[in-house]
């Protein structure tokens, strides 16, 4: 039988309590960028386990985090801090240090997905898109160099936007499918490292680079397991900034996470 400890996700997310409210965790090169710095997803699901272990409930709820500087591979220290502990929500603060330098600061709130009750109302459908085996790799089995995230992710596509051939084609939506390449099923933590895992779709305009500085996550329900089908978009690009959405549906077609980040066109 499988365990967590065998999948690279659990593994590169670690953390051992170290002292009062805080804890050790070792920054993974397995979840590099193009840029060689670690991914902000990555980065947030890590101080998101620091949390979790601080705060009762079960499930990540909501996060909103900020992105200070570069996150790289060695040792980082968590600091957390309890903001209140209720009967269906608990809400902390994570702050992800390296060498004394403030990496990521997020505030946080966790609950039990499993006894979520009350009003429902969907608006919107899950992207139709054919079966995976059925779509393409972008990468064709070629992982660009320093970006290790690729080998942690599998993505398939129905069509491939022609940033991914070198020839932007201005498109700023994208649907496709996503897993964990290593098999490991997604839970509330996991999402959060997945809204940021995908190429951002502001490539196909012709930029080449797009750095995180806030990224805000809301989990709607624990996933089923299988792939996950995505759905992000961009409307604005504006004086070097953009924002970013991005939709997860389960394999039983039911939205289990949303994210809106903030970015930064380097310069």
């Amino acid at each position: 039988m499988t365990t967590t400890a065998d999948f690279a996700f659990d593994t590169d997310t670690a953390c051992a309590r170290v002292g009062d409210h805080e804890y050790g965790s070792w920054l993974s090169d397995r979840w590099s960028t193009l840029g060689g710095t670690a991914n902000g997803g990555y980065l947030l699901a890590t101080a998101l386990q620091a949390l979790h272990d601080e705060l009762p409930h079960p499930d990540l709820l909501s996060a909103s985090a900020h992105f200070l500087r570069p996150g790289t591979p060695g040792s980082a220290l968590i600091h957390t801090d309890i903001a209140r502990i209720g009967r269906r929500t608990a809400t902390g603060q994570a702050i992800l240090t390296r060498d004394d330098r403030e990496i990521i600061r997020v505030l946080a709130t966790f609950t039990d997905l499993a006894t979520a009750a009350g009003p429902t109302l969907v608006r919107n459908t899950p992207p139709a898109l054919p079966a995976p085996a059925r779509c393409l790799d972008p990468l064709g089995g070629v992982v660009p160099d320093g970006a290790t995230i690729a080998e942690r992710i599998d993505i398939r596509m129905p069509e491939v936007a022609g940033f991914w051939r070198g020839e932007p084609g201005g498109t700023t939506t994208a649907e496709f499918w996503m897993r964990f390449a290593d098999g490991r099923e997604a839970d509330s933590i996991a999402l959060a490292l997945l809204v940021d895992a995908a190429m951002p779709v502001v490539f196909d305009t012709g930029v080449s680079g797009s750095s995180t500085i806030e990224l805000t996550v809301h989990i709607r329900r624990r996933p089923a397991p299988g792939w996950l089908a995505c759905r992000v978009h961009t409307d604005y690009l504006m004086d070097g900034f953009h924002e970013e959405d991005f939709e997860i549906w389960d394999s039983t077609g039911t939205l289990v996470a949303q994210s809106r980040q903030l970015a930064l066109i380097p310069q």
